[in-house]
């Protein structure tokens, strides 16, 4: 049976090109790739670098159940979705969501759906590091 669903949680570098390979078929007219970076201010503040954690086993739980959701609810093909956990740099990727569907508009729709599902109901935490403090916050913004 074909596995319409990858999911990765990972302290190794994210693949788009990985993403992109799985969920590319020759049934289908639309890939759309997010790709989430560490940007280098929040607020007005300098980010020097972002520190991810998760409870892993319900994470990928979860988004696993996200994945399915927006394949069904979008008529979405195939879906990836990978998180990076660990300590990440400004520029760097902690999250690419991948989804491929026979018309353009399931894949956008499924892509948003994903990561605004995933920063309000995955269980990872990120760590703000500035040049004068931290501080710890969900993924939600």
């Amino acid at each position: 049976m074909e596995q319409h669903i990858n999911i990765k949680l990972t302290q190794t570098v994210l693949s788009l090109e990985a993403c992109s390979a799985f969920v590319s078929a020759d049934n289908v007219g639309g890939i759309v790739n997010f790709v989430g970076t560490v940007r280098n201010q929040t607020k007005g503040k300098k980010v020097l670098k972002l520190d991810f954690e998760a409870y892993e086993p319900m994470a990928v739980s979860e988004m696993a159940k996200i994945a399915q959701q927006a394949i069904e609810k979008y008529e979405v093909h195939k879906m990836a979705i990978h998180h990076r956990i660990g300590m990440l740099e400004v520029g760097e990727i902690p999250v690419i969501i991948a989804a491929s569907s026979a018309h353009r508009k399931a894949a956008f729709e499924a892509c948003q759906y994903a990561i605004d599902t995933l920063k309000e109901t995955v269980p990872i935490w990120k760590r703000e590091v500035f040049e004068d403090g931290e501080v710890w916050v969900s993924a939600t913004p």
